[in-house]
């Protein structure tokens, strides 16, 4: 897709006004597959992450604030995904894997913001069970439902800010050359280099976001599981300690999966890994991640599963 032309100042010059997206294969028959595959991965995010959100929304026992905030890490999810599957799927399909200017700034903001959510609430998470671990006493009163949904619109707020700057300044810049993005989706960092401006200022915003929101948001969470150590350390019974720390399994297991994912992505030296390696770890990252949490949250939770147990004698007695 040629760059359009435009007049500034009595000079031609040119603008790009879309990308193209390399995906993840070029090979017909193997896109097919992948179609399918992908489909099914995307569906399955949906059901389960929506399911997830009503059990939880119509479950009285689920009314704390650990599924309180899993079931915007739900929603988040599925915005998440939805930010990127719909179009990739619909590439499998295309010969030319165009996306344009303004959709491809759309993308980046609804993907950034979410994953900058999630970073936040993941810490939010953390320290809920901090509280649930180091002062179960006064749990109730700490966690609060007002301070709940003070904590989940921090998060929700800090991701849209993060985004919104880093997208403004991202996509600002003057783009008149190359446009060929080698991944599925819009990625900044791969934008960036392709801008026939200085990126400097766009780089440093970037970089900043990513130290105040991703950064601070792993520290709260790396402190609050230290503390989390400390008071399972003084529990004397070691039934009393395998229970603590079974409250925290779940959400350890998913901050250790999408924290490891992005800083294999982002932090490693590029010269580190190849093309491939890089469009296996968008789609472990943007793909299989918010299919992964509801799993690992629903399969490892009695809680969840006695509630889908009695959902589902509900729905047949009345169906019976």
């Amino acid at each position: 897709m040629a760059p359009s032309m435009l007049m500034e100042g009595g000079r031609n010059h040119t603008s790009v006004v879309m990308f193209v997206l390399l995906g993840l294969s070029d090979d017909k028959d193997l896109q097919l597959i992948l179609f399918q595959m992908f489909l099914v991965i995307y569906l399955v995010t949906l059901i389960w992450n929506l399911g997830l959100i009503i059990l939880i929304r119509i479950d009285p026992s689920l009314h704390t604030p650990m599924y309180f905030f899993l079931s915007f890490l739900s929603f988040i999810d599925i915005c998440y995904s939805s930010s990127t599957s719909p179009r990739m799927l619909s590439d499998f399909l295309k010969d030319e894997k165009t996306i344009s200017f303004i959709s491809c700034a759309t993308q980046y903001f609804v993907g950034c913001w979410m994953g900058q959510a999630e970073c936040c609430l993941l810490a939010a998470m953390a320290c809920d069970r901090y509280v649930a671990v180091g002062r179960p006493l006064q749990y109730s009163a700490i966690m609060s439902p007002c301070l709940c949904q003070k904590m989940v619109v921090g998060a929700y707020g800090s991701g849209f800010l993060g985004s919104l700057f880093s997208t403004v300044t991202g996509f600002l810049l003057h783009y008149c050359g190359p446009n060929i993005i080698p991944n599925f989706f819009c990625d900044i960092t791969q934008i960036i280099p392709l801008s026939c401006s200085n990126p400097f200022i766009s780089q440093m915003i970037l970089f900043l976001v990513c130290i105040f929101v991703g950064f601070s948001s792993f520290l709260v969470i790396i402190l609050s599981y230290g503390f989390i150590a400390a008071s399972i350390l003084k529990i004397s019974s070691l039934k009393g300690s395998a229970k603590a720390f079974n409250t925290c399994a779940s959400h350890l297991a998913v901050v250790t999966i999408f924290y490891g994912t992005s800083l294999s992505m982002y932090l490693l030296p590029s010269s580190s890994h190849s093309e491939k390696q890089d469009k296996l770890l968008s789609v472990f990252y943007v793909i299989f991640i918010p299919m992964l949490n509801p799993l690992i949250y629903s399969l490892r939770n009695k809680e969840i599963k006695e509630a889908l147990r009695r959902m589902v004698k509900r729905l047949t007695h009345l169906l019976q």
